[in-house]
Parts: structure tokens; sequence; C-alpha cells
């Protein structure tokens, strides 16, 4: 059986492309580019609560940290490092191996440097920090929505939802909707191209993690804003209305824009090949409030705005 450094050195001690120092030592030492502010964020996933025991740990190893490459992409950054820790029941190599896979894989996609982190023992648990960089004063923020933005929507949210439905014997699914369910579930695709293309475009960010209720709600409550919505083709009822409004685990990107933009985003979507939907926009009253109406204009009330993480 491995031990802790040699798990390391043998799985996650990979060359680097722009760190002074990296896995190895008691600490990484990075050299930030002048000019740019770093942007930080860290964020776990826990066996049971984030992902099925039976998960394919390539799969996982790439979500592990492409959940992180989305808050920087949901802040206009370009990610640059990233530090894992990992709670391992025990240190079984073909697993370890190909999660590791998964993870670089992902990491090179990116031009992501796995700069440290820490082993060790118990229920299965990952932790990422990644750093980021943006030019000073231009990330993206949730907290700049004002009066008239249109509000946008990338990619097809509510397909994870859908997919892990599936794989909980809640609905059954046929290809090729199956296909791409699972595939949007496992091996979520940050917007990093977009989150930098909206650098001095979008008023305001956020990637889609809990559902798109909930982060849209993010946005109006550090804004001070409402909004209101009339999403294009929303299901009339039923659980794929309940995934798209609030099934989380989409990490898609949920921006606004003011609404002189709206040709320039609409030219976006063909420029990076990426479906991007206005779907409403943003209005004075009490912040947080948000009304959704159907293709009809009509009122409509959704059975939950998305994951809570203590209930």
């Amino acid at each position: 059986m491995p031990s802790e450094f040699e798990l390391i050195d043998r799985y996650f001690r990979r060359p680097t492309r722009h760190t002074v120092l990296g896995v190895g030592d008691d600490g990484a030492l990075i050299a930030p580019t002048p000019g740019e502010e770093l942007v930080i964020s860290t964020d776990m996933l826990v066996e049971g609560t984030h992902f099925l025991a039976v998960t394919d740990p390539e799969a996982l190893g790439w979500k592990t940290l492409a959940v992180n490459v989305s808050d920087m992409a949901a802040m206009g950054a370009k990610p640059r490092w990233a530090l894992l820790a990992a709670v391992l029941p025990a240190p079984t190599p073909e697993w370890i191996e190909a999660f590791a896979r998964g993870f670089f894989d992902c990491a090179n996609s990116h031009g992501i440097d796995l700069i440290g982190g820490d082993t060790t023992r118990g229920p299965r648990a990952f932790c990422v920090t990644i750093l980021g960089e943006a030019p000073v004063g231009r990330a993206l923020r949730r907290d700049g929505a004002k009066v008239g933005d249109s509000i946008w929507v990338s990619g097809r949210p509510g397909r994870a939802a859908l997919g892990l439905a599936h794989l909980q014997g809640r609905t059954t699914l046929a290809e090729p909707l199956l296909g791409e369910c699972l595939a949007a579930l496992h091996r979520p695709q940050p917007r990093v191209a977009l989150g930098l293309a909206l650098r001095g475009i979008a008023s305001a960010a956020i990637d889609v993690s809990d559902g798109l209720l909930a982060d849209l709600g993010h946005i109006l409550e550090q804004s001070r804003l409402a909004a209101r919505l009339r999403i294009p083709g929303l299901p009339a009822a039923g659980l794929e209305r309940d995934c798209l409004l609030a099934g989380g685990d989409d990490y898609e990107m949920l921006f606004s824009a003011p609404a002189r933009s709206d040709d320039e985003i609409a030219a976006l979507a063909g420029t990076l090949d990426l479906p991007l939907t206005r779907i409403g926009e943003i209005e004075a009253g009490p912040p947080g409030a948000l009304i959704l109406c159907d293709d009809s204009g009509t009122v409509i009330t959704p059975a939950s705005h998305g994951y809570n993480h203590f209930l």
C-alpha cells in the first residue's frame, strides 16, 4: 500500500507551466502577472452529497476541478493554479490513477498547474482551491446588475439534474438525450471563454451550481434589485421544468448585461458556438424578488428555487 508521499509523487506531481515552485515543498511559489489581480475560490465535493459512490473515478476527477474552473469563468478570470485536498477511504491505485487522469485532463484543457494539497484517510471527499487572474478592476462580480439589464444564461440548464434523476430512477431518458444529460452531470464544461469575452459587457455574473433561480437570487440580492423572467420553451410542468429552474449542477453562466448589448451577446453565441438565451430583465423592486412567467405572460410559482446545502 503506497504511503501518502508515494501516492502524491506517483499520481499528482506533474510538470508546471507558470509556477515558480510546485508540488513537493511546504508551500508553492507563484508569480502573479503584473497588472493582474488574483481571483481565489474553493469548493468541496463529498460522496453521497455531491456525487454517487458508483461515479466513474475519471469523470469525478474531471468534475472535481471543473466545478472550480467554473467559478473562475463566472468572475471573468483566467484559471492558473489549483490545490487539491483529498480524503480517501483507501489508497486504491487503480481508482486514484483514473481520478488523477480525469483531474489532469481538465487541468490541461485550461492551462492549470496543480501546485499542492493534502491527502488523508476517511469518507471520500475532495476540496480544491483555485487561483486565477483578471486585469485589475475588470473581474466580473455579482453585485453590478442595473435596472433594465437583460438576463442571459449559457448552454442548456437542467440537463445535469435530469441525468441525476435518471440515475436515481426518478425518470427514464432515452438516447440521445440520456447521453447529453449524463455528460452534463459528470463532465461539466466550464465557460471560461465566455467569461473572458464578457469582460466589459456583463454587469453581473454567477455560475449555475445551486439552480438557475437560486443563483439568480444571489445576483439580485447583492445588486439589491428584482427580476422578471420569461424563459423561452419553459416546460409547462413536471420534472423537466423543475430541473431547469432549480436542479443545479449545471455550471453554466448566468449573467446580466445592458439591453444595448443584446445584439453583441447574440453574435457572441455564434462566435463561441455556445447557446446564449435571453431569459428576462432586471427590475426595481425588493432585493431578490423574482417574478416568473410562462410564454403567455401568466405568472407561475415554481415548486423550488434550488439546492440548499443544509436541508
